[in-house]
């Protein structure tokens, strides 16, 4: 039976057809003697020209190109990343998986490991006998006794070169003493959405598991609250993915089907009906935080010195009275009450209860953007202009940034006070 029923598309032919077929086959037949082809002839270059039509017109409909392009120059496939995409996770893991290593922060309280903290780190320079680790600030936040434990079980005291809480990453220090493997820096900027990428870390101290997914979105800004209050006071651009990340799994690493570092696991949302929402940093800007920790032990930014209130702030809403005190004209809805000066702001006369609501004549109306304009747009040394309100009158004032004073600086100068 024909794979369709109309007489159009039937596999069956009459027998009138037959041999009309026939009378026309000898005629042609004879017709060719006369031009002297064989039959054999004509059909081996009807052949020919069909199979290369055929090839030019797959080739202009699919867009693929020719299989000697597809081998590229060494004539392996694989070089161009083709191939099965589960035995290039498994090729990925492997190598990967020896440049990861579970962090235990033990805490003053006990030396027990299974009282620690559990983090991850991943090994990405080896030099002078010494291996550098990057992990997350808030898993070795508070930290007494750190240690690192490499995929063979080795375990090692670690010693912290630097740490930013802002961008949430640290750099540790071990003897490298029987690590051979460290970690490729891949680019973040490359990642396309739908992307397989791979998180391998130590979630709920389970060290060297491996997840897979996919990249959700290369670029997002989450909202971040430093010091846990519920106030935002930065945003961090991270990479979302679906690949499980699991308490322990921060710090650990996030990496493409080549092996290559991309992000550092910091974070994922974890709420009632909410599931594959998984965040890391982007590995060019870990890198930019690296380069200043391994420097100088701290991300060189300017400082200003204010401790500060937003004036609309949600969770602290001001009363009517608290409102009447700072003499604000009715259309000054926005900016940030300064509560405590310091260092530069100090040095400028800026006190209590001053409003500040432009920089450099740009509208400013929380803490957020103040710190992200200073960030993005001023380096230490150089000259700021603050406008603020002073007992409902504007004014303005030219503000030196400096470098912020370390921890030990700033705890000195409250004692002072």
């Amino acid at each position: 039976m024909g794979l369709f029923d109309d007489d159009f598309y039937s596999t069956k032919v009459s027998r009138r057809q037959l041999r009309r077929s026939s009378d026309s086959a000898q005629r042609w037949q004879g017709n060719n003697r006369r031009n002297g082809w064989s039959t054999l002839q004509i059909s081996l270059v009807s052949s020919i020209l069909s199979a290369v039509v055929a090839v030019l017109l797959f080739s202009l409909i699919t867009g693929l190109p020719s299989a000697s392009n597809r081998a590229g120059a060494n004539g392996n496939a694989a070089a161009l990343g083709e191939g099965d995409p589960f035995d290039r996770i498994s090729t990925a893991a492997a190598k990967v998986a020896p440049a990861v290593v579970s962090i235990l922060n033990h805490s003053e309280l006990s030396d027990d490991p299974k009282q620690a903290a559990l983090g991850s780190g991943v090994i990405y320079k080896k030099d002078k006998g010494k291996a550098y680790i990057i992990t997350n600030t808030h898993v070795i936040s508070g930290a007494d006794n750190l240690e690192v434990v490499t995929s063979d079980g080795d375990s090692r005291k670690a010693t912290v070169i630097g740490q930013d809480s802002i961008n949430d990453i640290a750099v540790l220090e071990v003897d490298d003493k029987g690590i051979n493997s460290v970690i490729d820096l891949g680019d973040s900027k490359k990642l396309r959405p739908g992307e397989t990428v791979i998180a391998v870390g130590n979630p709920l101290g389970l060290g060297g598991t491996l997840t897979s997914g996919i990249v959700s979105y290369t670029s997002r800004l989450i909202p971040i609250s430093l010091s846990q209050d519920g106030v935002y006071d930065w945003e961090q651009e991270v990479i979302q993915t679906d690949a499980a990340i699991n308490e322990g799994n921060s710090g650990g690493a996030l990496v493409d089907l080549n092996g290559r570092l991309i992000g550092i696991n910091t974070m994922k949302i974890a709420d009632t009906g909410v599931e594959g929402l998984g965040f890391a940093i982007p590995v060019n800007e870990v890198m930019k935080t690296v380069d200043d920790l391994m420097l100088y032990g701290k991300v060189v930014r300017p400082y200003l010195g204010v401790y500060s209130l937003d004036l609309n702030n949600p969770y602290a809403e001001m009363t009517e009275e608290q409102r009447t005190d700072l003499k604000l004209p009715s259309h000054v809805t926005e900016g940030i009450i300064v509560l405590e000066a310091h260092g530069p702001a100090k040095d400028a006369g800026l006190k209590l209860n001053d409003v500040i609501t432009q920089l450099d004549k740009q509208p400013i109306s929380s803490t957020l953007e103040l710190r992200r304009y200073m960030y993005e747009n001023k380096k230490i040394g150089e000259d700021m202009e603050i406008t603020f309100y002073r007992d409902g009158k504007p004014q303005t004032v030219t503000v030196k940034l400096a470098d912020k004073p370390s921890e030990a600086e700033l705890d000195a100068e409250a004692e002072e006070k």
